[in-house]
């Protein structure tokens, strides 16, 4: 049977919504409490003068920025399910020799390394009270710079792969394993450090909490939408439906 392009967006846009679904809970139940321990210390800070904002106020309540921390996901894994959709048609051409749930999987495992392990690795996320709010833009520059770089890696490691088609498996998986580390370690290389410091009253435990449960909340999102989509297309999957 074959499927349509229209077929494969519908079913892309229901997995980012799962997968949404599924990153913004993790974001409520783990990422909220080192944001609360960091709100605490921005707090604290403010108290003893050592903060420049000690009477503004938040524009957004706390509860409707969880709120919002549950449904922004949702959104966000929307658009990004149509365009992982996309992604796998183009993809098809590349991997034709992997089943349906495996080239989905292996997509979402990809996408999650270049769009958030690969930035994390450079710009690792931090919570409240760490930042400078003048150099904000150019932080978001720099980190949208590495994504890009990132999907430019994963892009020419498939390309790689597709050339590499008359070598032996082991042989290929190793040329571009070796062409992604090295095109990897080039990114890490060039781009700059990041302009913020940590200040000295930033507990390294509610830093580090901050940056891996937020690491763990992109995980849902990415491979949780490579896992759902190929679910939702294997025809394998589908036929094991009919018959249960």
């Amino acid at each position: 049977m074959t499927t349509t392009y229209r077929s494969l967006a519908l079913r892309g846009v229901a997995a980012g919504g799962i997968s949404g679904l599924a990153a913004g809970l993790v974001g409520l139940l783990l990422v909220e409490i080192p944001i609360r321990a960091a709100l605490a210390v921005e707090e604290s800070r403010q108290h003893t003068g050592g903060g420049e904002h000690s009477h503004e106020e938040a524009l957004v309540s706390r509860p409707l920025q969880l709120v919002g921390g549950v449904l922004a996901p949702v959104i966000v894994g929307l658009a990004i399910g149509l365009v992982f959709a996309t992604a796998y048609a183009m993809a098809n051409r590349w991997f034709v020799d992997r089943t349906p749930f495996s080239r989905s999987l292996s997509l979402g495992v990809a996408v999650f390394g270049a769009a958030a392990l690969l930035p994390f690795l450079k710009y690792p996320p931090n919570p409240p009270a760490v930042g400078d709010p003048d150099t904000v833009d150019f932080r978001t520059v720099l980190y949208l710079g590495v994504i890009a770089a990132g999907l430019v890696i994963v892009y020419g490691a498939s390309r790689l792969a597709a050339r590499l088609q008359h070598l032996a498996a082991p042989v290929r998986t190793t040329a571009v394993l070796l062409a992604v580390v090295a095109a990897t370690a080039i990114v890490l290389l060039v781009f700059p450090a990041s302009p913020d410091a940590i200040p000295a009253d930033m507990p390294t435990a509610v830093l580090w909490q901050f940056r891996l449960s937020s690491l763990a909340e992109t995980a849902t999102m990415y491979v949780g939408l490579g896992l759902v989509f190929g679910l939702l297309v294997d025809p394998a999957v589908r036929k094991l439906k009919t018959t249960v």
